[in-house]
């Protein structure tokens, strides 16, 4: 049976990068299967395709295969620049984060016991820090994912502690020309990383830690213990989103940084003492609301394509042992995902979604309903033209 349409446009546009017919085949079922697969392990993709080879196939597809997985990922990130809603623009943001993606097998490289502050217990998972580019439209991509290693799991000229895949990831988003401004949650927001920004001419906005040091007026304390000081009538409203906040912004420097700064504190009422969040930007003339709005871009960008991902497309469903076929893995959710989000807000609804499409989600459904339509053009074909029998057409489907 054909593929979807937008998986028929991924092979249009990467289909040259795998040198075998077979190769780009699984290609093709591999995304069919992330979009519209309800469990999307190999396994379970390789049971959705009617007319297939074994699951080992796709398996050594995925883990041992020679295939080019930067070329991949460049293709895709130039792919974008092509369309207006995708492309990038001054207003973007480059937000910075990391992500849990759990895993159900002990034995998968590099994964282990990590804690999730969601959930509020240890599981066993891959620790991703992700680059994540948002356009001033709403579109957003992936731009680059590194997977952390423990120390004890790699050798000690090979490990890389958070701060450095943060410098790393910054850098190779710089290097990509992505303009912009650079965010990042206090999970990624250091000294070292806050440094390394300006240097690059980029200014940023990061979530800071309340036991942070400040220097104002002289003299050193906590953020927090300054948020406890702040008098009810320095205190001004500000939305985000839905949500009224409270917010008091001031100039100060922080010991470790080599340049000046404005904080911003955040209290959900106005009689909190302590203060919910931080906020810091190299900006010293930027307004709170601009502040604000880079900051949230990181929801808009990141936490979303970790609900979509590990909801919609399977992130987190991959179970292969080995660590070249889960890098292979993300990244080819990345695909997926950008093929979805080119789809989505069009001017025009897509002839084969038959209206205009808003999330993801959506997108996933009407992709299903495409290839449900297929599959019943299918069978109508092989009963009316070739005059297949009703068993035959079911041995094809698998289905008694």
């Amino acid at each position: 049976m054909d593929f979807p349409t937008v998986v028929q446009e991924a092979l249009t546009i990467f289909g040259d990068l795998f040198d075998t017919e077979p190769a780009r085949r699984h290609f093709a079922e591999y995304l069919t299967g992330l979009i519209v697969a309800e469990n999307k392990t190999g396994s379970g993709i390789n049971r959705e395709c009617a007319l297939t080879t074994d699951q080992a196939c796709l398996n050594r597809w995925l883990t041992e295969v020679e295939w080019d997985v930067p070329a991949l990922h460049d293709r895709r990130l130039a792919w974008l620049q092509q369309a207006p809603q995708t492309r990038d623009s001054a207003r973007g943001v480059i937000a910075i984060d990391n992500t849990l993606v759990t895993h159900e097998g002990k034995l998968i490289e590099d994964g282990g016991w990590f804690w999730d502050h969601a959930d509020q217990q240890h599981v066993i998972a891959h620790e991703y820090v992700i680059s994540h580019y948002v356009c001033s439209s709403g579109a957003h991509s992936p731009l680059a994912w590194r997977r952390f290693r423990k120390r004890d799991g790699c050798a000690a000229t090979e490990f890389k502690d958070h701060t450095e895949w943060c410098l790393e990831l910054i850098d190779d988003a710089l290097k990509r020309a992505s303009p912009g401004d650079v965010t990042c949650d206090r999970y990624c927001t250091s000294a070292k990383v806050l440094n390394h920004i300006p240097r690059k001419q980029r200014a940023y906005v990061g979530d800071v830690k309340l036991n942070w040091k400040v220097v104002s007026t002289g003299q050193e304390q906590k953020l927090q213990d300054m948020a406890r000081q702040m008098p009810w009538e320095a205190k001004k409203p500000i939305r985000m989103g839905k949500t009224r906040y409270w917010y008091c912004r001031k100039q100060m420097r922080i010991p470790d940084l080599t340049h000046p700064v404005r904080i911003v504190l955040l209290w959900r009422e106005r009689g909190d003492q302590e203060a919910s969040k931080a906020l810091v930007s190299n900006r010293l003339g930027w307004e709170v609301t601009r502040m604000v709005l880079v900051y949230r871009h990181r929801w808009t960008g990141t936490e979303t394509l970790h609900r979509d991902g590990k909801q919609q497309l399977g992130l987190g469903d991959c179970q292969v042992r080995n660590g070249e076929g889960q890098t292979r893995h993300v990244y080819l959710v990345s695909a997926a995902y950008s093929l979805l989000v080119r789809s989505l807000r069009q001017h025009r609804a897509q002839a084969w979604a038959r209206r205009t499409l808003t999330t993801i989600g959506e997108a996933c459904r009407a992709v299903q309903a495409e290839t449900l339509a297929r599959m019943i053009d299918w069978v109508v074909d092989k009963l009316t033209v070739d005059h297949w029998s009703v068993t035959d057409i079911k041995a094809v489907l698998a289905y008694s």
